[in-house]
């Protein structure tokens, strides 16, 4: 606060407190219960006599008493000009200071981990009241960030994604399996850079093909598959749908040569029988299993809700007679753009589908395949809404993309490399939403927009991003992801909080940062230590630098330790 020295700055602010506490009505001792501290204590910083040594403190007693966006910016210019201190911009304090809501209800919407989901359910807050204020709070570092930026680019024509809210939580680790690829192959080759996961689909396993006959199974391509999965100790994630002709002769036909139907069986003890055979002869090197592929498609279906759930019902008694520990997932739905998908799930809820499973399906793209990846949270959020409204709290598995795909032009080599990245990263992001798992479409396909790699080819540049990626994040725990003017960044620039291990497995503050168009150059932060590119490259640095942040994600170390806990191995989960 230029021109108002730390003793005046403390008046103020502690004049502005006592005004919103006798706004407020509430009496020292009531605003005292609610904001968790003595009496006594509250009337010091009230009256002067004190000042409270902790931001938080200041944002409890102001939401408590019903502090508008402006109130809480002034609020904090005060506080900084009486502490000294700065903020650090990015940071998960950041972007609590900007939930204006009371105390209390804001204590409210931080519900348990619902463990046994494995979704944990971070604070939800008021977009619209912290953008407010956010503004104010960010206006030095973006108007400083676009200043000094000659490079920034025109964000007018690239679409903007919305309903995206920050978040922070307990360290949390981040499974490998989040980074999943679908599987276009029938050789029983994995790829040859890092993943986490494998789904079978466009791999020549559909139902009809290995049951091309009643009774009459064939597995050979399956076991190429999986033998391969479990050499490379990544777990399997096996797709059904393609109704064989026999099953369904009348059926409509689905957009395969091999004449499969996208009807149900004409008798669905046929199903039963498909789903028990598969079960009993993978065993446990299926470790999960879409229950349909795009459920809500007539070309994938056509059938009715009432026989998907049916459907469901019964091969979800079989896989777990069969296998406990085989993960349900129940049929996907895709177009989630549009409100028709939205009813479905809800039909399907209704209906009582999702209690045979474990997991959601749902298929998450962009409306373009040109759009930035974070585009894709405003469907994720619409998701969260419909499974509210349905009364189901279930994890989301995104397991693939449109079925129109191919039909677009090719991505150019360095913005498929940023988007394959920040496709993951968009998942990690969607994580208080419940999302648990990203499955890229796909892996040995080398005739889509973006190509991480083609059977038999080297890994482009979007697989190698992919694979650095996860190395950075190997062992890595999660705790906060927040986006622009919440976390007082310029608001085209995206992070995640991370505490991630070094060589003698101790955790360190780490981010990664990015743009979804443009760029910014942004401080790195107290604290800071080496910058780290997905090209490969390095540079060391300290909190004095900046970086310029761009469509290309950067990891930021810090020297502070965060704990002294090693870091965990993970490996293929037993079964």
């Amino acid at each position: 606060m230029r021109g108002l020295n730390r003793a005046d700055a403390a008046q103020e602010l502690a004049a502005a407190l006592g005004e919103l506490k006798e706004r407020s009505g509430l009496s020292y001792q009531e605003l005292g219960r609610r904001v968790f501290m003595s009496s006594s204590t509250l009337h010091r910083y009230c009256s002067g006599k004190g000042a409270p040594g902790d931001y938080d403190i200041v944002v409890r007693i102001a939401k408590e008493c019903g502090a508008a966006p402006g109130e809480l910016s002034n609020l904090l210019r005060c506080w900084n000009a009486a502490e000294g201190e700065e903020l650090d911009p990015g940071s998960a304090s950041a972007a609590e200071i900007l939930d204006t809501r009371p105390a209390s209800q804001a204590a409210s919407d931080l519900a348990p981990a619902d463990t046994a989901a494995g979704r944990p359910r971070a604070r939800q807050r008021s977009l619209g009241t912290r953008l407010a204020l956010a503004v104010a709070l960010a206006a030095v570092v973006l108007s400083s960030a676009v200043a000094s930026n000659p490079h920034k680019t025109d964000t007018a024509l690239v679409p903007t994604p919305v309903e995206t809210t920050s978040w922070t939580q307990a360290p949390t680790p981040v499974s490998p399996e989040l980074f999943g690829v679908t599987m276009n192959s029938s050789s029983g080759a994995v790829p040859s850079f890092r993943v986490g996961a494998l789904r079978l689909w466009d791999s020549e396993t559909r139902w009809a093909q290995l049951e091309p006959g009643h009774g009459e199974f064939d597995w050979s391509t399956l076991d190429r598959l999986l033998d391969g999965a479990e050499q490379a100790g990544l777990p399997t994630l096996f797709v059904f749908g393609g109704t064989p002709a026999w099953a369904a002769p009348s059926g409509r036909k689905a957009a395969y040569p091999d004449g499969s139907r996208a009807a149900p069986p004409d008798d669905l003890d046929s199903w039963d029988t498909f789903v028990r055979a598969l079960v009993g002869h993978a065993g446990d090197q299926i470790d999960a299993y879409e229950l349909w592929v795009m459920a809500n498609h007539p070309h994938h279906y056509n059938g009715s809700v009432k026989t998907l759930v049916e459907m469901t019902r019964r091969a979800s008694r079989i896989i777990r007679a069969g296998d406990p520990q085989a993960v349900v997932v129940c049929p996907s739905i895709t177009e989630l753009w549009k409100e028709q998908a939205h009813k479905y799930l809800l039909r399907f809820a209704e209906l009582g589908g999702y209690q045979y499973c474990d997991t959601a399906g749902i298929k998450l793209y962009q409306h373009q395949v040109t759009d930035p990846p974070e585009t894709m949270l405003e469907a994720v959020r619409k998701v969260d809404r419909t499974f509210q409204l349905a009364g189901y709290h279930l994890p989301l598995w995104n397991t693939g993309t449109t079925q129109t795909l191919p039909l677009n032009d090719p991505l150019e080599e360095n913005q498929a490399a940023n988007y394959a990245a920040r496709f993951y990263l968009t998942g990690l992001y969607a994580r208080k939403l419940g999302l648990a798992r990203m499955y890229f479409y796909a892996w040995g396909n080398g005739s889509i927009p973006l190509v991480l790699q083609a059977e038999g080819q080297p890994p482009t540049k979007a697989g190698l991003f992919v694979s650095r990626l996860q190395q950075w994040l190997a062992h890595a725990k999660v705790r906060a992801c927040g986006h622009g003017l919440q976390i007082t960044l310029p608001e085209n620039v995206w992070q995640c909080e991370f505490l991630v291990p070094d060589e003698n497995g101790t955790f360190h503050p780490a981010r990664i940062r990015w743009t979804h168009t443009g760029t910014a150059n942004v401080p790195e932060g107290a604290g800071a230590q080496r910058v780290e590119y997905l090209d490969g490259r390095a540079r060391t640095v300290d909190s004095q630098d900046t970086e310029r942040i761009t469509e290309q994600p950067v990891l930021i170390r810090y020297g502070n330790s965060g704990t002294n806990q090693p870091a965990s191995t993970t490996s293929k989960p037993s079964k």
